[in-house]
């Protein structure tokens, strides 16, 4: 298996309201410069930080569905469905956006940081269902504990949260030389993006060898048979990841990305 890592030069950037919220985007939009153009159905990821806050008015949507994951501050969302909601800390919005509806965000600080992330379900299948839209506070999601690490489940077993699309996602912190095993199915690919600290990753394997990645680096780790990927931190102060994984291959076409 190999693992692949992308430092920032290799990501997209964008940013919103004059500047008041910028973003690096693991996976950006078309055009936008990400090297990792998609993984599958993950099709957008962006990491947002805004120092007192910042607005985005009401814009469309359609068939994907749409998470805001909150780190620090919160996001307050508003939409066409009539919703006006607030989540803070850990928290996370949803949309289904299905045959569409329009939104509207607002970041709000000191120093409000969280993701937005796209997946992409069947849209031949999703543009067909009305459009919805769920909160969860942090406490709903299941938390597991280890040797120096927490787990969060945030999309997956005992989440509260059901999509369409073939998704799974943790938040994992590791204190200083932790060590935290994380397998991967055969035909899936895990992505990581380290939002805290630094870390390395190997495999359970004779074979294996250490790759090194640094605070900001997204790694991709695609397995065509099943692996164990086990991830120490490295450095002086904890490591926090966010893990996504997807299958490698869907059985429905994908929107075209350049």
């Amino acid at each position: 298996m190999q693992t692949l890592v992308y430092g920032p030069s290799l990501q997209a950037t964008g940013a919103f309201d004059g500047g008041k919220i910028t973003e690096q985007k693991p996976i950006g939009f078309s055009g936008e410069g990400s090297v990792v153009k998609r993984v599958s159905p993950l099709f957008y990821w962006a990491w947002a930080h805004s120092k007192q806050g910042g607005y985005i008015p009401l814009h469309p949507h359609q068939a994907f569905e749409i998470l805001t994951y909150v780190v620090a501050g919160q996001a307050e969302h508003g939409d066409t469905l009539g919703t006006k909601s607030t989540i803070g800390p850990g928290g996370m919005q949803l949309m289904q956006t299905g045959s569409g509806v329009s939104h509207e965000e607002r970041f709000v600080g000191p120093d409000m940081e969280g993701f937005q992330i796209w997946f992409e379900p069947s849209i031949q299948e999703a543009i067909k269902r009305p459009p919805t839209y769920n909160q969860y506070e942090h406490e709903a999601f299941p938390i597991s504990q280890g040797d120096g690490y927490t787990k969060k489940t945030v999309i997956g077993e005992g989440s509260p949260i059901s999509i369409a699309a073939d998704a799974h996602m943790w938040d994992v912190e590791l204190a200083p030389g932790a060590r935290y095993t994380h397998p991967i199915a055969g035909g899936r690919t895990l992505t990581a993006l380290a939002i805290r600290g630094d870390g390395s990753w190997t495999y359970i394997s004779k074979e294996a060898k250490d790759t090194a990645f640094k605070h900001k680096d997204f790694i991709l780790a695609r397995a065509d048979e099943a692996q164990d990927a086990v991830i120490t931190a490295t450095g002086d102060t904890p490591l926090r990841l966010i893990l996504i994984d997807v299958p490698s291959h869907v059985d429905y076409p994908l929107y075209p990305k350049r």
